[in-house]
């Protein structure tokens, strides 16, 4: 049995309305950083797929709570740097277990977006129902923990159920990340509730452990992503966003390769930093929507 899509319509980018973002900029960018937890009990994102059938499995778990632990606090220095306000991927457990990195954020009025409870249980398999009850305490857990409702939602590894949308207009989320076919906003066919830009490609696991390529690499991929954009969007403004992990980017190894690339983005003159809360806010209030 096949299924199509009925969440959105196909829409040619070249036959829409011209999107125009703030101070005439042209190119919105924000930056994604995914602020995740995992158990010891089950498999996650593995740099080394060996011992993955392991309980516990230090090796990839160790991996992992690095960024917690460490390379948080690397990134959160950088972002810093240039004054960018991250837009945080935020699994619920995390707001219960790390208090430290909610206090960080909330001092830098960073937007939190709903990422599931945990990057060790993908957002699959629920009657609606039973996600309506999920997502009900997800986004409840990250209120009570940051005092600030998300507006946002991408799921962990970027799952949903065919409600997910529906339920997410429920609770008074107006956005989604999950759907990352495109580089601009779009309306779901869900009232209300839009597709805001993501990227598996310009994202530090698919550059560095998916396929292996290096700081350099990296740097070269947003200088000719904002590049190509910053091109296109002569007469409709795009979305670049960055897809960080701290696990990943935050290796010491990676850190003056994130600073390259963050001075590239921050000085560019076309260029709205921003967060996606403020870009799913602006196309809402009409901005060619």
């Amino acid at each position: 049995m096949s299924t199509d899509i009925t969440l959105f319509d196909y829409s040619p980018i070249t036959e829409r309305e011209a999107i125009h973002w703030p101070d005439d900029k042209r190119v919105a960018c924000y930056i994604g950083l995914n602020i995740e937890h995992f158990y010891a009990d089950l498999p996650g994102t593995a740099t080394h797929e060996g011992t993955t059938a392991l309980t516990p499995d230090p090796l990839n778990y160790g991996w992992r709570d690095y960024g917690p632990r460490v390379g948080f606090w690397r990134v959160l220095e950088l972002l810093d740097k240039y004054g960018i306000r991250a837009s945080a991927l935020l699994n619920s457990d995390v707001a219960e277990r790390y208090p430290q990195i909610i206090a960080a954020g909330n001092q830098r009025d960073w937007a939190w977006l709903a990422h599931g409870s945990s990057n060790s249980l993908l957002h699959t398999g629920y009657s609606a129902d039973e996600e309506r009850n999920v997502l009900r305490d997800i986004v409840g857990t990250i209120e009570k923990a940051t005092g600030v409702r998300p507006r946002g939602w991408m799921g962990p590894g970027l799952t949903e159920t065919f409600h997910t949308a529906e339920l997410l207009a429920e609770l008074g989320l107006s956005y989604t990340l999950d759907w990352t076919n495109d580089d601009q906003p779009y309306r779901l066919n869900v009232p209300g509730v839009l597709s805001v830009p993501y990227s598996v490609e310009l994202n530090d696991i698919g550059v560095f452990v998916s396929k292996g390529l290096t700081g350099p690499d990296f740097v070269r991929m947003v200088r000719d992503q904002l590049d190509q954009l910053y091109a296109d969007s002569a007469d409709s403004g795009r979305v670049l966003a960055l897809a960080l992990h701290p696990f990943v980017i935050g290796q010491p190894f990676r850190r003056r390769y994130l600073d390259e690339a963050l001075d590239y983005i921050a000085n560019h003159p076309g260029v709205w930093l921003t967060t996606s809360d403020e870009i799913a806010g602006h196309y809402l209030r009409g901005a060619g929507a």
